[in-house]
């Protein structure tokens, strides 16, 4: 397969345009065979040795692909042969297949294209995990975006703008700086012709900016944390500009603000529930198209040494995409659409699932209940496996004579391990007969209201809250439920359940 190696540390072009055996996976990985792979920041940093990530020579760059899994390894239950997935492989991505841990990979959403596919993990998850985890931006507040022209920056803003956000957008060009007002920044500050702290005051009535996204670092950190408001954010991404820079710490203590590290890639491995979570959010933002990547330029793998020459040289607005497969990226998308059939049948009878002919019948149906689902036993091989998944091996999980000396005499599941019961549960409940596809993927509104102990039985009771139109022919239904343990009035939790149909 051709792959472009680096066989030195250095430039982009010192890179290599090679033949080279496709990868062997293990029993916990996948193999790819790569359609796209998008250019990100740690790109050019890996290749120079400068990474977090240290991989041994030779290697090839790019971390972030979307493809067709080829092979799988035996322990890979959720993925198949043939499956449209993207991928986070840390590198190897700008090759024609690429071994990846199974963890790693994603089904593709419908109507998902291959370029996009390869363009929304890294940057997406990085911006939603800084603003949502890290500043705890609030509606209304008002974001400072530097580096706004560029993928996670770009990103940031559509976020911002879809968190109910104020989003000044800073850039180091018009041309930039007008991307950045069509995904959403209502004010925006060239900092090649503008003074930074000062503009910021001026667009801020002098309060400053609450939260400050910066992914760019250089000289643009201390001016832009000069115009931080009393008690505001500063998120630390990056360092695209080059220099880290050094920050005098009586700022932080004169603005009464917090300076706060944003590494999503350890965020991901250390709380992967959280992170997960997160991912289903950002679907769900991606399946209503409230988000759609700019795409700057595609580059055959070719020219991948020019994509990686753009990117440093700061000229790529949104993303780079190099393209490994030409026939894969251009085949048309299937059409996503519910089959309808002319007779209505009744919803089935009060006690059992409640089955749906189309969907006109499902938007009928909004206010009323679905029932109640049968009993599930929480076992601690059940709570052990759920760990074992999440890599969340917290004691009180897993040690049963550890638990027993706390107030729950027991073991106790995770709120997460609950909640991931409620697909089994609803589809227990009802079925849309038209429907190609079902996708659970999230809850909106989720409180955990009492431990499940281990070896306690639940279910889940439910009523369809509201339903809505999606792109490319889909349903959004909000499923409202409540999970019930045996033998106490308390529920375990309730939470509105976020189900689409196609």
């Amino acid at each position: 397969m051709k792959a472009l190696v680096c066989t030195s540390f250095g430039l982009p072009d010192t890179l290599e345009l090679k033949e080279i055996p496709s990868p062997q996976i293990t029993d916990d990985q996948v193999l790819i065979q790569v359609a796209a792979c998008s250019v990100n920041f740690p790109d050019t940093l890996i290749i120079r040795n400068l990474y977090q990530f240290k991989p041994e020579l030779p290697f090839s760059p790019g971390g972030e692909v979307s493809g067709i899994v080829k092979e799988a390894g035996k322990n890979v239950k959720h993925l198949k042969p043939g499956q449209r997935v993207f991928a986070l492989c840390g590198w190897g991505g700008f090759a024609g297949e690429v071994a990846v841990d199974a963890q790693k990979v994603f089904p593709m959403l419908p109507g998902m294209d291959f370029v996009t596919a390869a363009s929304v993990m890294y940057n997406y998850a990085t911006s939603y995990h800084a603003l949502k985890d890290r500043a705890e931006l609030k509606e209304g507040e008002t974001l400072l975006v530097l580096g706004a022209g560029g993928g996670v920056g770009l990103a940031a803003v559509e976020l911002g703008k879809l968190m109910g956000a104020n989003v000044i957008a800073a850039a180091s060009s018009e041309e930039k700086l007008e991307i950045c007002r069509q995904k959403g920044a209502s004010q925006t500050i060239n900092y090649s012709t503008e003074d930074l702290k000062d503009k910021i005051k001026e667009l801020t009535g002098g309060r400053g900016a609450d939260v400050i996204y910066d992914p760019v670092g250089d000289k643009y950190t201390e001016s832009a944390l000069r115009g931080i408001a009393w008690g505001g954010r500063y998120l630390v991404v990056g360092f695209a500009a080059g220099e880290i820079p050094k920050i005098p710490l009586n700022l932080a203590l004169l603005k009464g603000c917090a300076i706060t590290g944003v590494f999503w890639g350890q965020f991901a491995a250390k709380e992967p529930a959280k992170n997960f979570s997160n991912i289903q959010e950002l679907a769900g933002f991606f399946m209503n198209g409230s988000l759609k990547p700019h795409i700057y330029q595609l580059y055959p793998l070719e020219k991948a040494k020019e994509a990686l020459n753009d990117l440093m040289n700061r000229k790529v607005i949104g993303k780079a995409v190099v393209i490994l497969d030409e026939q894969l990226v251009n085949e048309p998308l299937a059409e996503i659409k519910p089959q309808t059939k002319p007779e209505i049948k009744a919803v089935s009878e009060p006690g059992t699932k409640k089955v749906f002919r189309d969907f006109d019948e499902v938007k009928a149906f909004v206010g009323q209940s679905f029932g109640t689902s049968s009993w599930v036993e929480v076992s601690q091989e059940m709570i052990n496996e759920f760990a074992e998944t999440t890599m969340d091996k917290q004691w009180i999980h897993l040690d049963p004579d550890k638990a027993k000396m706390t107030p729950f005499g027991q073991t106790i599941a995770h709120g997460l391990l609950t909640l991931s019961l409620t697909p089994k549960f609803m589809y227990e409940l009802f079925e849309v007969e038209s429907s190609k596809m079902g996708i659970n993927y999230g809850s909106d509104k989720v409180r955990f209201l009492s431990p499940v102990l281990s070896d306690t039985r639940i279910r889940m009771s439910a009523k369809l809250k509201s339903v809505s139109d999606m792109p490319n022919n889909g349903l959004k239904m909000i499923v409202e439920a409540t999970i019930e343990m045996e033998g106490k009035e308390r529920p375990a939790c309730v939470a509105e359940l976020i189900s689409v149909v196609y």
